[in-house]
């Protein structure tokens, strides 16, 4: 691994004149500011000096003055690089001759122009998603067309549809990449099956959740004379049917990610790849990159293998499915699926040793009727079943990676869309540590290495604790976040030297990037793409808003849900603290909202003690701090803004919590009806 902080640049001066790139972002007021990565300052833009730009689009912009005294700059915008978002959702206005499309936001942006040739069927006043056709310099007003006309009542489908536009996510696919994906072949090419290693005699299946149509991954496994196992991790073969330069891979590349809603997921690719061509579907033959490893039973691998494919899968698993056989020893392939999961826990103790750290994650998922409006909360967390595949597919991508990392080319690495993960910060790590401390875990700073260990060993003594959840969250949170990025730094959580996504590319960018470079070094045509680190930038950009986008919707359905719980008592966590209060997460449903400090002032001036993470009364001590189980009753739940209010519930002198036992009865006999 090279040393922590490679990539940080200094921050530059910024001089009039020049013209820079950067993010617009624009206030409600309707002022701008251009902020322009490793340079000092943003640049104020005029309403009046936006010309085409929108809130969030990729801009240059020419810095016309700057105060020497303040250094503040003011500048205009010279022209509009990408634009973040492309649909909005607002209402029609429509007169005689023309039409107007009036967003529904925020932030200030003109009306589009509909030409009435573009209203496909929209009427005055519709609620509707628009897409921006066109706005050049010399247009009054940006040209748009109605792309889809939104149900009045179907306000949850309004709602996720302005997540994924604010989030720059396109809601539809263009014309021409739609008809392009109509055109590939859905019967494989008797050609290309002989340039590839056929694999559809061996024992191949997928695992997937239940609810999942694109099954972009698949585990073959046969025994060899030598006593040895084959055991194959095949990959939908995108790169097949995506070329570079064709409309599909643009729209591939601007979205670079599917995003994954609690009732929808807005893929990266049109249904016809990501669902019919290339998803590894039962008793059909398919296109794969395979990693073929041969290995002991031990989980040694002794030599592998990477190319192009055909496989046919026999069996499709849901997790719950694998999961069973696991437990039960019983089950269609019991003795292969045991066998993995045997060779996968292996793998995984040998990473642990190695000084990959032990977050568990737990995903909330939740109970949708025929509206999408939630019924239910539920709390799923990786089992033996998800770590099978979780390995094998970590194997994979770690032998991609080790394999291109050794070529160069003019001994110059190959441009290559690493996956690194940078060493915790030591300033962001000390408080974690005393906070950790509190808790009786003891942490050795000494290394890197010595950290991740210290981790492993607080996150295993906490396991079924109440602080459980808190310390992993702010353990979380104190990790360098994950990007792509060409720089080969390594990947300290996992604990491994190189690192890439190859197995996923319906659904993420960077894995397609990986099966080019892949193959072009397979076949001795190393290509060398300039542009990979931009492309990885802005993988790593559409990944977090994604992250961002997802996170919403689900705290959208918690709050829609725990809306028919309004004065119910629910035991939480204390999950954050802040000096205007602090937030509490349900055990039960992981819905968090916010004790406001002003409903705890009847009983005492509390203040905030970051180092503690902790709020403390001034005269009781009485002490509120991140990881105390309290009970909290649902005060208000807002949609519009997706946030939740709760009120401390305060503990009788030595006894019960008022109000809790009939309100928790209540809940007990709501589930029993729900069942």
């Amino acid at each position: 691994m090279n040393k922590k902080k490679s990539k940080q640049k200094s921050k530059s001066k910024i001089t009039a004149q020049l013209t820079l790139k950067g993010k617009l972002e624009v206030t409600r007021s309707g002022m701008g500011y251009v902020i322009i990565e490793n340079v000092e300052g943003d640049v104020l833009v005029r309403p009046g000096d936006f010309t085409t730009a929108l809130n969030g689009d990729t801009v240059r912009v020419k810095v016309i003055k700057e105060n020497m005294r303040t250094g503040k700059k003011e500048g205009k915008i010279t022209e509009v690089v990408t634009r973040k978002q492309t649909e909005f959702i607002g209402h029609v206005q429509l007169s005689t001759n023309y039409a107007f499309f009036i967003p529904d936001t925020d932030k200030p942006m003109p009306d589009l122009f509909i030409p009435l040739t573009e209203l496909n069927g929209a009427k005055n006043k519709d609620r509707v998603v628009a897409r921006l056709l066109k706005w050049d310099k010399d247009d009054k007003k940006p040209v748009g067309t109605i792309v889809s006309i939104m149900q009045p009542e179907d306000e949850n489908d309004a709602a996720m549809k302005e997540l994924l536009a604010q989030a720059g996510f396109p809601l539809s696919f263009p014309e021409d990449v739609m008809e392009e994906a109509e055109r590939l072949p859905e019967v494989l090419d008797a050609t290309e099956i002989k340039n590839r290693k056929d694999c559809r005699d061996i024992l191949t299946f997928t695992i997937d959740p239940a609810d999942a149509k694109d099954f972009d991954d698949a585990i073959s496994i046969r025994k060899l004379s030598s006593g040895m196992y084959e055991i194959g991790v095949h990959i939908a073969d995108v790169s097949y049917y995506v070329h570079p330069g064709t409309e599909l891979d643009e729209e591939a590349y601007k979205r670079a990610t599917s995003v994954y809603l609690p009732d929808r997921v807005n893929p990266m690719l049109p249904e016809k790849i990501s669902n019919e061509l290339c998803s590894l579907r039962p008793h059909e033959d398919k296109f794969t990159f395979s990693a073929i490893f041969q290995m002991s039973n031990k989980g040694e691998v002794k030599q592998y293998w990477l190319g192009k494919t055909v496989i046919h899968s026999d069996h499709r698993y849901a997790y719950e499915d694998v999961q069973q056989i696991i437990e039960t020893k019983k089950g269609v392939n019991q003795d292969e699926i045991l066998l993995l999961h045997d060779i996968a826990q292996r793998l995984r103790k040998i990473r642990f040793s190695k000084g990959a750290i032990n977050f568990s994650s737990q995903e909330v998922r939740f109970k949708l009727d025929e509206k999408g409006k939630p019924i239910g909360v539920m709390v799923k967390e990786s089992k033996e079943s998800h770590q099978l595949i979780e390995e094998f597919m970590l194997l994979a991508n770690k032998t991609v990676a080790e394999n291109v990392s050794k070529l160069k080319i003019n001994k110059k690495p190959i441009p290559f869309p690493y996956r690194v993960h940078d060493r915790p910060d030591a300033e962001k790590l000390a408080p974690f540590i005393a906070f950790a401390k509190k808790h009786g875990h003891n942490f050795d700073i000494s290394t890197p290495e010595t950290i991740a260990f210290s981790f492993n060993k607080m996150l295993a003594d906490a396991k079924g604790k109440p602080e459980q959840h808190v310390l992993e969250q702010l353990g979380i949170r104190t990790m360098a976040k994950a990007i792509y990025t060409t720089e080969n730094i390594g990947h300290y959580g996992l604990a491994f030297e190189q690192y890439c996504h190859f197995t996923s590319p319906i659904r993420r960018y960077p894995d397609v990037l990986v099966h080019r470079v892949l193959q072009s070094i397979i076949e001795n045509k190393p290509m060398v793409d300039k542009k990979m680190e931009e492309k990885c930038k802005h993988s790593s950009e559409r990944e977090r808003a994604a992250m961002e986008c997802e996170r919403a919707g689900n705290k959208y359905k918690q709050v829609e849900f725990l809306k028919g719980h309004i004065g119910e008592v629910f035991e939480g966590v204390i999950s954050g603290v802040a000096s205007f209060g602090f937030w509490v997460e349900t055990v039960e449903h992981k819905c968090e909202g916010l004790v406001s400090i002003i409903g705890l002032s009847d009983y005492d001036d509390f203040r905030q003690v970051e180092g503690d993470y902790s709020l403390v009364g001034r005269r009781s001590g009485r002490t509120f701090r991140m990881g105390d189980k309290v009970w909290i009753r649902v005060v208000s739940a807002n949609l519009e803004k997706r946030q939740l209010d709760y009120e401390w519930v305060m503990n009788a002198e030595g006894g019960e919590v008022k109000g809790v036992k009939s309100e928790k009865s209540k809940v007990k006999s709501d589930k029993k009806k729900n069942k």
